[in-house]
This record gives structure tokens, C-alpha cells and sequence, in this order.
């Protein structure tokens, strides 16, 4: 197993563990020997998966049942993570929705804020408070490609990633002379059950863009042992960014609208 400085096993808290790539990121954690905190509201999948990775890989993999958009499951987490046995933390919940803003339900955009945002806001500064002073830990921070540029019709998600990039690049910079490391992780397309709760039509999405969960947590990973601030997965997706970053905004914009404009008519005519 994976020792700290001390000799003790490294324990890793991983949010939205239950699919996707909070899935990826537990177990591929857990094969290096990762011992678990598992973070998510659907409690039958923490279960199956946490015994699942505890029978294989013969290290501790607790399930917690909680939600991160609200003030009792969020404050459990981070009393967790304020104990001091958490060596690396990865901010992986969150969700995105999809069509004009006016017309979406603003108890929806609020709570995408709370999980996207203040959770990872939150368990970040837990984490931190262990962190440094001990002089060791780390943080991934998922964001996503859309957080280099506004996307009309999925404007709350990509506003929220915006966040999270520059909030992770801005508290990795505070914190890295500290022995701690914050990266941010940017991916671009990635088939999980994402597409399907933010109500994303597929169609149009460069094929060369979509990347497995696996190459993403491997990405990540890799990133943080690099102390690297940044990691976006994949050469298009680079290319992408670097290209988002050179154009003028007004052309980005209206670029991007027109690609999203039809996937939000294609879910709204559904």
C-alpha cells in the first residue's frame, strides 16, 4: 500500500464516487492501494462498489451517503476531511443541465451552484485545514473544457467549471511552496451518465474528442504526482483549448451558441 512520510496508508476522499469518473478515480485509487472514503447519495451503488474494491484490492473502503447541495451531507464530509487521515481529496461531484436559462427551473440552477461550486469551495478549505499544516496532501478539482469558455445554453455548468478552474489554479499557487498540490482537471467529452442528466444530445461532438474514463483518471493522476496545476486529457482537446484561448470572444460565443443552440431545441422537442 502507499505510505505518507509517517509510514501510515494513504486514504483518499473521492465525491461522486458512485459512477463515472468518480468510479474511474476509485479504482484505479484502489489498485494502488488506496484506502476509500466514498461520497455520493446513491447508497446501494457505494455499497456494491466499496465491497467490491475492499474484496479485490484488500484495502478499507467506507460508503458515505451524502448530498453535497445540501448543509447536513455537506458538513459531514467535511468533518471527515477536517480529522487529518485524508491524503488526497478529489472534488468529482457535480452536474450540468442543458437549454435557455430563463426557461429552466431555477431551483435546478441553484442546486447545480451548491454542488458544482460551494461544495467544492467547502471540502477544499476542509481539506486544506489538515493539509497544510502537516505539510503533505493533495486536491483534484474537476472542472471541464467548457470552463475556458461561456456556452449559451448551458451557461450555469460552464460558469460553474470557470469557477472551479480559477479557483484551483488560484489556491494551487498559495499552497504548493506548502507541500500541497491542487490540480484541476479539464476534460472534454467523456461517456458516463453525464451526457444524460444534463440532457446532452451527443450529435455534432467531434468523435476524435471523446475519451475514456480510465485516460482521464490516468491524466489526473499522473497530473498530481507532477504537482501540475492543470491537465486537459487528450491532444485534440488541448488543441481545442489553446485554439478557445487565441480566438476573439464575440467569435467564440457565437460559435459555441450555434452548437448548442440545436442540442438544447433536439432536448427541449424531446
Amino acid at each position: 500500500m502507499p505510505n505518507n512520510a509517517s509510514g501510515a496508508t494513504k486514504r483518499a476522499l473521492i465525491t461522486g464516487a458512485s459512477a463515472g469518473i468518480g468510479e474511474g478515480f476509485a479504482r484505479h485509487m484502489a489498485r494502488q492501494g488506496y484506502d476509500l472514503v466514498l461520497v455520493a447519495r446513491r447508497k446501494d451503488r457505494l455499497d456494491a462498489l466499496a465491497s467490491e474494491l475492499s474484496s479485490e484490492h484488500s484495502i478499507s473502503a467506507d460508503a458515505v451517503e451524502a448530498d453535497l447541495a445540501g448543509e447536513h451531507g455537506l458538513s459531514l464530509v467535511e468533518e471527515r476531511l477536517r480529522s487529518g487521515e485524508i491524503e488526497v481529496l478529489v472534488n468529482n461531484a457535480g452536474f450540468g443541465t442543458m437549454g435557455e436559462f430563463a426557461e429552466l427551473s431555477l431551483e435546478r440552477e441553484v442546486e447545480e451552484l451548491d454542488v458544482n461550486v460551494r461544495a467544492v469551495l467547502r471540502l477544499t478549505h476542509a481539506a486544506l485545514a489538515a493539509m497544510v499544516p502537516r505539510g503533505r496532501g493533495a486536491i483534484i478539482n474537476v472542472a471541464s473544457m467548457a470552463a475556458f469558455q461561456p456556452i449559451p445554453y448551458n451557461a450555469t455548468y460552464a460558469a460553474t467549471k470557470a469557477f472551479v478552474l480559477h479557483f484551483s489554479e488560484a489556491i494551487h499557487e498559495e499552497v504548493r511552496r506548502q507541500g500541497v498540490t491542487v490540480t484541476c482537471l479539464c476534460p472534454g467529452p467523456v461517456r458516463t451518465e453525464f451526457q444524460q442528466v444534463a440532457g446532452l444530445d451527443e450529435d455534432g461532438i467531434p468523435a476524435i474528442s471523446w475519451m475514456s474514463v480510465d485516460a482521464v483518471v490516468r491524466s489526473a493522476l499522473s497530473a498530481m504526482r507532477g504537482g501540475r496545476a492543470i491537465t486537459v486529457p487528450g491532444a485534440f482537446n488541448v488543441a481545442a483549448v489553446a485554439g478557445t484561448r487565441m480566438a476573439p470572444r464575440i467569435l467564440v460565443r457565437r460559435i459555441v451558441a450555434s452548437m448548442f443552440r440545436s442540442r438544447a431545441t433536439a432536448t427541449k422537442a424531446e
